[in-house]
């Protein structure tokens, strides 16, 4: 049995998971148990990565088209985009725990409770990823599951995977890959804050160069605290007796660098850059010339994977033919000028049209706006 995973109980398929908390491993920074999803987001650097991610994934715009070149157009958005569960949280909602299944256990699973007459899904119910067991049978080759100790027909149950490996039905875990480092950062930040409860540190020592016996000892301990109690004054000692202050520093007592390192580390499992965006990296200086260039960065090499495995996850349940686009543009949010010229531009060379542009600043449509400039445009200068 490994240090950081236990055996998973068996639970009632659409039953409501325990969360882990700190204190049901007894209080003790020893034994880390991450056998539940969430147990992991213990870790500061895991909870950011996570929900970083997911956060922007669900709430990008969604747009669906069909047809491709001059024949592409933009079609109304079908009930499975619009409330996938069927439960009146929405598609934002239902993709950030759909987000949150991949990113720690690589695997998301559901079950399709409703279709359309062309079979297409149309409501999917997630499950918890840990009530979840699947593998192929032997014989036949096909996939079996069960969600809670329960079997699911092959036709429900609805299967999307990140990491995947030949001849492996289910994606990799990266919280178990990495279940060392993760539970490494859980038990440096736990045993500081055992070391600060429980531990067994003095502040001081108060001694004298002639022998006490207990009681002489306590009554000195006695007076001595008394005199200082409550105030900042000076404390005058007796002959022969001598304090000393014992220190232990913060980053010794808290295991500081070890968290330090073990956070950068978490965050690079979501991506390269990773670290240096959520701060964990102090090797570089964040100015305001490369904050715009740390959100291409994100999105290049953290995001963008995941926004085309959604996409494409998206596409599958909709009639052949039409497909999702989530809108990219919705992340390059610069500054005021920037934008400004970029809109400039675009109009300059007939990209876009006044109220496509309008459109993306939120403002209202104007009736001369859904058609190119015929005259010639003012130049616009690109650089300072």
């Amino acid at each position: 049995m490994s240090l950081f995973f236990a055996r998973r109980e068996r639970r009632a398929p659409f039953a409501e998971p325990e969360i882990p908390r700190p204190s049901a491993t007894g209080g003790t920074f020893a034994r880390i148990n991450l056998a539940r999803a969430e147990a992991s987001l213990q870790k500061v650097a895991v909870w950011s990565a996570t929900d970083l991610i997911a956060s922007l994934v669900s709430t990008l715009p969604i747009d669906v088209y069909a047809g491709t070149g001059k024949a592409r157009r933009e079609v109304p958005k079908p009930k499975v985009l619009l409330d996938p569960a069927g439960d009146g949280y929405g598609t934002i909602d239902w993709v950030y725990q759909y987000m949150m299944s991949l990113l720690l256990r690589g695997n998301g699973y559901g079950k399709t409770v409703e279709r359309d007459r062309m079979g297409n899904p149309t409501q999917i119910v997630l499950y918890h990823p840990d009530e979840v067991q699947g593998w192929r049978d032997e014989k036949t080759g096909l996939p079996q599951w069960r969600a809670g100790g329960t079997k699911v027909e092959h036709e429900d149950m609805w299967h999307r995977r990140a990491y995947p490996m030949p001849g492996r039905l289910l994606g990799l875990s990266p919280v178990e890959h990495h279940a060392s480092t993760i539970g490494l950062g859980i038990a440096a930040g736990r045993f500081g804050k055992q070391w600060f409860e429980d531990g067994a540190h003095p502040s001081g020592m108060l001694t004298n160069d002639k022998s006490l016996d207990p009681e002489q000892a306590r009554t000195a301990k006695e007076r001595f605290l008394a005199s200082l109690s409550g105030s900042r004054d000076v404390a005058v000692l007796g002959q022969g007796w001598k304090y000393q202050a014992i220190q232990v520093s913060a980053n010794e007592s808290q295991f500081l660098e070890t968290q330090r390192y073990t956070g950068a580390e978490c965050a690079r499992i979501y991506g390269p850059g990773m670290a240096e965006i959520l701060g964990y990296d102090t090797g570089g200086s964040m100015t305001y010339a490369n904050v715009e260039q740390r959100g291409l960065d994100l999105l290049t090499y953290a995001l963008d994977k995941w926004l085309v495995r959604t996409e494409d996850m998206f596409t599958s349940l909709l009639p052949e033919g039409q497909y999702v686009k989530l809108n990219r543009a919705a992340l390059s949010r610069t500054d005021l000028l920037t934008r400004t010229r970029a809109h400039a531009i675009a109009l300059q060379n007939k990209w876009a049209v006044v109220n496509e542009v309008r459109d993306l600043e939120d403002q209202p449509p104007v009736d001369w706006g859904d058609k190119p400039n015929d005259g010639d445009a003012p130049k616009v200068k690109i650089d300072d």
